[in-house]
């Protein structure tokens, strides 16, 4: 950790990237030039991360996720196994669009799970849990839950990822925090003291 974050011998980090401190990066993993990576971030294997791209700290990215250009990701993002981001609406093999890319940004603390796809140009509120193998085509809410292709809107998470169930004044406890949240208006918010 010479430059104060780990790489594999098999990865690949070219120069012109920012990497922070105590992030590791795995096996056959690639690191583009110009992209940046913020503190305590594990890369896993077979991961490439693509100029431009910029990941806040403890970002987690599970192995075999591609990050292209126009991808931010905040503090506290989980990318599960194999999930997938687009960065071109309509991608053609003969037609050059890389002026075309999209930004998508997935808010702090927000969870996309496994084999998911997020087509570009859709944000993810801070603490959204995308569920295994959705497929993202509009925007999600902050601490929105949801499953299914197209994906769709099937309740509300703590920020500990615990599934909320509120009473009839829009209040709810997260089982693990104790942290409180209130629904109103179609939003979630934590309630603090």
């Amino acid at each position: 950790m010479e430059n104060g974050y780990f790489a594999h011998p098999t990865a690949v980090v070219d120069e012109g990237c920012t990497i922070g401190n105590g992030t590791k990066i795995w096996h056959f993993s690639h690191i583009m030039k110009d992209c940046e990576i913020g503190d305590n971030c594990n890369i896993g294997q077979n991961v490439v991360i693509s100029t431009g791209v910029r990941l806040g700290n403890n970002v987690k990215v599970q192995n075999n996720v591609s990050i292209y250009t126009g991808v931010i990701c905040e503090d506290d993002v989980f990318l599960g196994p194999s999930m997938v981001f687009t960065n071109v609406i309509n991608p053609r093999s003969a037609v050059v669009r890389r002026d075309s890319y999209m930004t998508t940004v997935v808010g702090k603390g927000a969870t996309i799970g496994a084999n998911a796809t997020i087509v570009c140009g859709h944000n993810i509120g801070p603490y959204a849990f995308i569920g295994a193998g959705a497929v993202v085509t509009k925007e999600v809410k902050p601490y929105s839950l949801v499953i299914g292709n197209p994906a769709r809107h099937t309740g509300w998470m703590s920020e500990y990822g615990h599934k909320l169930v509120f009473d009839g004044n829009g209040l709810s406890t997260c089982p693990e925090s104790g942290e409180r949240y209130k629904l109103e208006n179609g939003m979630v918010s934590r309630i603090i003291l």
